[in-house]
């Protein structure tokens, strides 16, 4: 039970990146189509990557068992704690969002906390930029999170060499 329960580190960036497309489209398809229980499906799959990662996650389980065994891409690993906190956030928007619409009836500001996660979601698939991993090394580098957290966040020499030009 408890290996059920631990997030993976390191993570297989390039599953990331294709679980944030799935949240995307999931959020769109939320706002589009103005179909508010979407939300409680979206906070539930946030819940359960930020428990397991992809082992209790549908969208994580068919990204990294039909997908990634299908296409001709290289894993990438990257540190696990950023991208469980990126999750972490998304949780407590689309939680919120649950609560806004189901239990005030605010389903406006519903909506905007799921475009809040739409942005970020497609900020992570299409340009590969985690808006929850900076806001967590930003918390790393002034000291609020400590570098045990993620000792690979921390050192410097572990991480990926830059293209120059």
């Amino acid at each position: 039970m408890r290996q059920l329960l631990e997030f993976p580190d390191p993570v297989n960036e390039v599953a990331a990146r294709l679980v944030a497309g799935g949240v995307a489209v999931l959020c769109a398809a939320l706002l589009l189509t103005q179909t508010p229980w979407l939300v409680a499906l979206l906070a539930a799959g946030f819940l359960a990557r930020v428990l397991s990662g992809p082992r209790i996650s549908p969208l994580a389980l068919f990204v990294t068992r039909v997908l990634i065994p299908r296409l001709p891409l290289a894993e990438r690993p990257t540190p696990g704690p950023p991208k469980r906190f990126a999750q972490g956030i998304g949780a407590t928007l689309s939680l919120a969002a649950v609560v806004l619409h189901f239990g005030l009836g605010f389903t406006a500001a519903a909506y905007v906390l799921v475009g809040m996660v739409l942005v970020a979601a497609s900020l992570e698939a299409f340009v590969g930029f985690c808006l929850g991993c900076k806001i967590f090394a930003i918390l790393m580098r002034v000291g609020i999170l400590p570098e045990s957290v993620c000792e690979a966040c921390a050192d410097i020499s572990r991480r990926r060499p830059h293209a120059t030009a």
